[in-house]
């Protein structure tokens, strides 16, 4: 059973999903998410979703799980009602993403456009969250390539503090603020690392993480569905780019966590007319590496006062990131 807690410190919720303890941890002889191991997945697939079996968010189809009785004004909760499924990249358990045709990759991107317009449509839903894990070290209990989709009935408090800051930044100087933070690093140019016709793939001035890269939209997009064809094929390579780049760096499978960052729906204090003045789509790497085995923790600063340290000098691992994603480029031509 899942549910929604409210936190009156921070205004916002906590998923409650006992449910999920229960998940398999990397089983040695057995994957769910291959072809024909387990009765939800077909024999033969491309790209695929699926609920997910231990849900954080419950099918909105599904009918109440319990009556809401808040045990106060102050302590309440309510039915966590949204959307989990899992997004499986391929049906071949070792593939690695940037080997993948971009022909199939088009397919995913499609397959992810296509949830997100499903969501869209139920008023209860305010954020569709599209995400990957990879690697144990990010928590990872399956290995086989795939991602994530929660469809969220409030808009969790990173994106929401992301759009209140745009919005102000926009009201306060008339122009984007992800337009403003994309020309500064690309007339500082240190840390730009790929870019194309669509998207820009650089380190941040003010990321968390030693190799913690954005991917930003050039356009005026605000949703992943928005992109044309032209535009997706653009993504698939920057996409491709990125993670292939991730694992030439160290020569090894490198672990990351993928966050789309898009606008918010079906919301009256941020309506999709006012977000495209002044929110972009982008997407957010956090790889928890700062060099080629030590981990950068997320502890008590960060977790406790949301006061981020990062190790490294990104203008220095922007450097090992252009050169990790020249050598994964010349790899992939021969």
């Amino acid at each position: 059973m899942s549910e929604l807690r409210y936190n009156p410190l921070l205004d916002t919720y906590v998923m409650v999903a006992a449910n999920r303890q229960n998940r398999p941890n990397l089983p040695k002889d057995w994957c769910p998410f291959c072809p024909g191991q387990d009765k939800k997945v077909p024999n033969h697939y491309d790209v695929f979703n699926y609920p997910n079996d231990f849900p954080v968010l419950s099918n909105l189809d599904a009918p109440a799980m319990f009556d809401v009785d808040n045990e106060s004004d102050l302590y309440q909760k309510k039915n966590a009602i949204g959307g989990s499924e899992v997004i499986l990249y391929t049906s071949k358990h070792e593939e690695q993403f940037y080997n993948l045709l971009d022909e199939h990759v088009l397919k995913l991107i499609d397959l992810w456009i296509e949830r997100f317009n499903f969501y869209k449509k139920y008023d209860e839903v305010k954020y569709v969250f599209l995400f990957e894990n990879k690697g144990e070290a990010v928590g990872v209990t399956m290995h086989h390539p795939h991602g994530q989709l929660y469809a969220y009935p409030f808009i969790p408090l990173k994106i929401k503090t992301e759009l209140i800051n745009a919005k102000k930044y926009y009201e306060k100087h008339h122009v984007n603020l992800f337009d403003e933070i994309l020309n500064e690093e690309l007339k500082n140019n240190q840390r730009i690392i790929f870019e194309n016709d669509t998207f820009v793939m650089y380190l941040p001035f003010f990321t968390d993480y030693p190799y913690g890269v954005f991917i930003q939209s050039k356009k005026d997009k605000l949703y992943i569905s928005d992109f044309n064809n032209n535009e997706q094929k653009d993504l698939v390579e920057v996409l491709k780019n990125t993670t292939g780049m991730f694992d030439s760096l160290f020569d090894k499978s490198f672990p990351y966590m993928m966050c789309m960052h898009q606008g918010a729906i079906n919301d009256e204090e941020f309506t999709e007319t006012q977000q495209r003045q002044f929110y972009r789509f982008h997407i957010e790497f956090y790889p928890p590496l700062r060099n080629e085995n030590t981990i950068k923790y997320y502890a008590s600063s960060e977790m406790g006062a949301w006061a981020a340290a990062n190790t490294r000098a990104v203008e220095d691992t922007a450097v090992e990131l252009k050169n990790a994603l020249n050598k994964y480029q010349l790899s992939s031509t021969k």
